[in-house]
């Protein structure tokens, strides 16, 4: 083979490589969910796509490259904890900057106002078949009567207001300000989220990506899953594949 062709596709091969670097880096990324922390709005085994360019990636060399807009209220991020860098977390945002929230029990308040209560049935996996869930009205710019589900388990009147999550309790009882540069983050399956009610609020600096869909949903661990003694096969026959293309909102 000629060395101008060897050349050639050597040069198209360090292209390709560099623009799928900086689509990784600064654009999408895919996300795996392992747990159900976002039930029903992300199912256990979805793998998202997530854009890393909507908050504006910054690279240690140059800077901020690409322009970003603003984290608001009901956004679906990922992001890492100061204490865990390694570990990818998905949840909502519910407190920005400024923001007074509260929670006690399955009632939620930002900055005074609780968020309205809704009562709806879900199908889930295992044990999971009735939830209730809380309607939130997202603030402008999104359009009128947009909305998002919180799901939580039902408690009796009276029950105390302290959650708990494989036996650690946390709760926010007192109306908390979200610092500066910062943000509460709240799983949509409250009774089983580790979130800012138990580590605290995160850094705008930990906050890499927006979740915008899902691209494959995989999960061995669901009840009605039964292998074909294959892998590969059990990889693309067992998929959920009505999953595909289902849009994080």
């Amino acid at each position: 083979m000629p060395k101008s062709i060897i050349r050639e596709y050597f040069e198209q091969l360090i292209i390709t490589v560099i623009m799928a670097l900086f689509l990784m880096t600064f654009i999408t990324q895919a996300v795996a969910v392992p747990t159900g922390s976002m039930q029903n709005t992300i199912n256990i085994g979805d793998h998202l796509f997530v854009n890393k360019f909507v908050f504006g990636k910054e690279s240690a060399w140059l800077g901020k490259i690409l322009p970003s807009t603003e984290i608001k209220r009901g956004d679906v991020i990922v992001f890492k904890l100061p204490s865990d860098p390694k570990t990818n977390y998905v949840k909502r945002v519910i407190g920005l900057p400024g923001d007074m929230v509260l929670v006690k029990g399955t009632r939620v308040y930002v900055n005074g106002q609780e968020l309205p209560e809704q009562k709806v049935t879900v199908r889930l996996a295992g044990d999971y078949q009735h939830r209730s869930a809380l309607e939130v009205v997202k603030e402008n710019p999104a359009p009128a009567g947009a909305h998002y589900k919180v799901y939580y388990n039902e408690r009796e009147d009276g029950e105390d207001d302290d959650s708990e999550y494989h036996g650690m309790k946390f709760g926010v009882k007192e109306p908390i300000k979200v610092p500066d540069n910062s943000y509460f983050m709240m799983g949509d399956s409250r009774d089983n989220s580790l979130d800012s009610r138990y580590w605290g609020f995160v850094p705008r600096q930990n906050v890499f990506a927006r979740a915008l869909y899902v691209h494959w949903s995989f999960n061995p661990l669901d009840p009605d899953f039964k292998t074909t003694g294959n892998r590969i096969l059990d990889l693309f026959l067992k998929a959920n594949w009505g999953r595909s293309g289902t849009a994080v909102k």
